[in-house]
């Protein structure tokens, strides 16, 4: 897609609900667009959207091996509920062994590249297998998580994947996210009523204290303008 056709998108939906937006892109993309999901509270909103709209839709999670078990559950609880295969993609294990071997089991914490090291091994590799084939991803994107994403849009050309990025929540506030929670009686993980509102891997992820971001509790020991994987990276 050109910048001019992702503007002009971005123009024609900039009114519409998450699930015209949605229904547009799966009939645009057919079998050729998934739903990323890390099973937070947007993606269990985007799962529910997203498979009442085409049942069999794909939907796939990374499983980085170091989640929490809250998280496995979901997963299995979510597959269940929605009818659905969740399909996960894990690290390469040669990938990970060679790493930890080198820099220890929780290298993240030593340095900024190291984390970020973890996170490609982890998280960026297995994505872009998961991309194989595919012309479009949804993901759970929110505008005012954070300030490394304050600016995104409804519809983006992921440049470092070379895919089209739609986020249907992305002008979303969090009381949005969780009224349709509550309206669509939507499995969440119990964490996030334990002061997680959004939940990685269980080592860089701890709960929040009142008037944090919402994203203070991932990678806590860094800077705010630092906190991302890299799955998101402009």
């Amino acid at each position: 897609m050109t910048k001019e056709q992702i503007n002009a998108l971005n123009q024609q939906f900039k009114d519409a609900s998450p699930i015209e937006l949605i229904t547009f892109f799966l009939d645009k993309y057919e079998d050729k667009i998934a739903l990323s999901s890390s099973l937070g509270a947007e993606d269990q909103v985007l799962t529910q959207m997203v498979t009442s709209i085409k049942s069999d839709a794909s939907i796939f999670t990374l499983d980085t091996g170091r989640l929490f078990p809250e998280t496995y559950d979901l997963i299995d609880r979510t597959s269940k509920k929605y009818k659905t295969n969740i399909q996960v993609y894990f690290p390469q294990p040669t990938a990970v062994e060679a790493m930890v071997k080198e820099k220890g089991i929780n290298l993240f914490f030593d340095s900024i590249e190291n984390r970020k090291q973890c996170c490609n091994t982890r998280k960026i590799e297995p994505l872009k297998r998961a991309f194989k084939g595919l012309d479009a991803w949804i993901c759970g994107l929110r505008a005012d998580q954070s300030v490394t994403r304050s600016e995104i849009q409804l519809i983006e050309w992921d440049e470092n994947n070379n895919i089209v990025k739609i986020n249907p929540l992305a002008f979303w506030s969090e009381q949005d996210v969780w009224d349709y929670i509550d309206e669509k009686g939507i499995p969440v993980n119990p964490l996030h009523k334990k002061g997680f509102p959004s939940i990685g891997c269980q080592p860089c992820t701890r709960a929040i204290m009142e008037g944090e971001d919402v994203r203070a509790g991932r990678w806590y020991w860094e800077n705010p303008d630092t906190k991302e994987c890299g799955l998101h990276k402009k």
